[in-house]
């Protein structure tokens, strides 16, 4: 794996509201209910499958009710939760007609205010038996660091992106997917995962940012997006520019579907922006299973100012909050030929 990393000049330490996370907790009547300003995928748990433990762990707790374990008690601890990329501010409904609990809020860029978009930050309920049946209700939970950090990277390269752009695995609110859309001039940006409950939230997403005239005259859909299922490869074989996802890597057994999607989604030319921490082995076990596909790697560790700022200051400071091995995301670029150097610069 070729190691590479490139450095920026920047201002940090601004001052701004942390977009904050959402927590699930367990109730007595065995729903897992949305808290605001509460945990976020942080690896509490210290694995390497770390999402996959906690839904393992959720599924036996609800089985047993062993609510008052030593493990939930450490699954549900508050570890570290945002870059302080973006602020959020609450917003109140325009329509007296609706009744749901949904809370919009407006996620702003700190470092480039001029870009926005609007998110719904609280989802409801989620009923046992998605918990168990669902396919990878990881993303139903939060904004995560990595895709935070992956919406900021897309702002301070907007320049870089072009023509078709997919994320895959982004979770109830494809929060870099989006500020593509708002950001840069492309013709088209696909917003994906698995699971069809993000995809329902994302789609109300995409709706509720183009009449608020985010996109311009870009085309921006959302649709379920399985890495294993080759009905939903074939049909998008070969069309994107730029495809990227977010800690993504921590699941055994769809890393090698991962890796083939990326490979067959991408146009000759394409690239693949993958943010994801080390998490253990699980990035250098990508990283393998993407050369084996003839895929060529590179992998970036300074690859923002601010971000690399934030980072310092928490190795500095964080002590038990926060844990490089599972909170920073390195940034991995995949191509299908050699890459330019100034791709990441």
């Amino acid at each position: 794996m070729e190691r590479e990393s490139s450095s920026y000049t920047g201002t940090a330490g601004r001052n701004t509201e942390p977009a904050s996370s959402v927590r699930k907790n367990i109730n007595e009547d065995n729903t897992c209910v949305d808290n605001s300003h509460s945990s976020s995928r942080d690896g509490t748990c210290g694995t390497t499958d770390v999402a996959r433990a906690r839904w393992t762990l959720l599924r036996q707790v609800l089985r047993r009710k062993q609510v008052d374990s030593p493990e939930v008690k450490q699954v549900s601890v508050r570890r570290f939760a945002t870059f302080d990329l973006f602020s959020r501010k609450r917003l109140l409904t325009q329509d007296p007609s609706d009744t749901s609990d949904d809370q919009w809020v407006e996620y702003r860029s700190v470092y480039f205010p001029e870009y926005s978009a609007l998110l719904r930050d609280n989802l409801g309920p989620l009923r046992v038996n998605e918990v168990l049946n669902s396919f990878d209700n990881t993303g139903n939970v939060c904004v995560w660091p990595s895709e935070e950090v992956m919406a900021h990277y897309c702002l301070q390269k907007r320049h870089m992106f072009k023509g078709a752009v997919c994320e895959l695995g982004g979770g109830m609110t494809c929060l870099a997917g989006l500020m593509v859309a708002i950001c840069a001039d492309v013709k088209e940006v696909l917003l994906s995962d698995g699971n069809e409950k993000s995809i329902q939230n994302v789609r109300g997403l995409v709706e509720r940012n183009r009449q608020a005239g985010k996109f311009g005259s870009t085309h921006v859909s959302a649709r379920a997006v399985r890495w294993d299922c080759e009905s939903d490869i074939s049909a998008l074989e070969g069309h994107f520019d730029i495809v990227m996802c977010a800690d993504c890597l921590f699941l055994d057994q769809y890393r090698a579907c991962l890796v083939d999607a990326i490979r067959r989604l991408l146009q000759p030319n394409g690239m693949a922006l993958v943010f994801a921490p080390l998490r253990g082995e699980t990035l250098r076990l990508f990283c393998q299973l993407a050369q084996k596909a003839g895929l060529y790697v590179s992998q970036h560790q300074q690859y923002d100012a601010q971000v690399m700022d934030v980072h310092l200051k928490m190795l500095r400071e964080g002590k038990e909050t926060y844990d490089e091995n599972i909170h920073y995301p390195l940034l991995i670029t995949l191509t299908k030929g050699p890459q330019p150097v100034s791709h990441t610069q």
